[in-house]
């Protein structure tokens, strides 16, 4: 699903495959209690999916280049925000069954 949606070629295979596999060990550590990853549906691969496609544009940096009044940008030069957003989706698809995190209520006395 990973190279269907990022349109990902046969040289970059083995590194989506492990980018895949990462994904898939992050989002099962962090599923919430009792829970296994068949019990959340075509979530779960999706959000593995985007999880491993962020790696791939996380590892990229952007090429800019500027000589006077021409400037060059390599095309695909967002790729630290696009990696953020794919994240992000991973993680609002997957927010049914993910344990909490970084969130505390306590009760206050009054």
């Amino acid at each position: 699903m990973a190279q269907k949606l990022g349109r990902v070629g046969e040289e970059e295979l083995e590194t989506l495959e492990a980018l895949c596999q990462a994904a898939e060990l992050e989002v099962a550590g962090r599923l919430r209690e009792g829970l296994v990853p068949e019990e959340c549906g075509p979530a779960y691969v999706l959000g593995c999916a985007w999880l491993a496609l962020a790696g791939t544009d996380a590892g990229r940096t952007p090429l800019r280049f500027t000589a006077g009044e021409v400037s060059i940008q390599e095309e695909g030069g967002d790729a630290p925000q696009r990696a953020q957003a794919l994240r992000m989706q991973a993680e609002t698809v997957l927010a049914p069954y993910l344990k909490d995190r970084g969130f505390v209520f306590q009760g206050v006395e009054g």
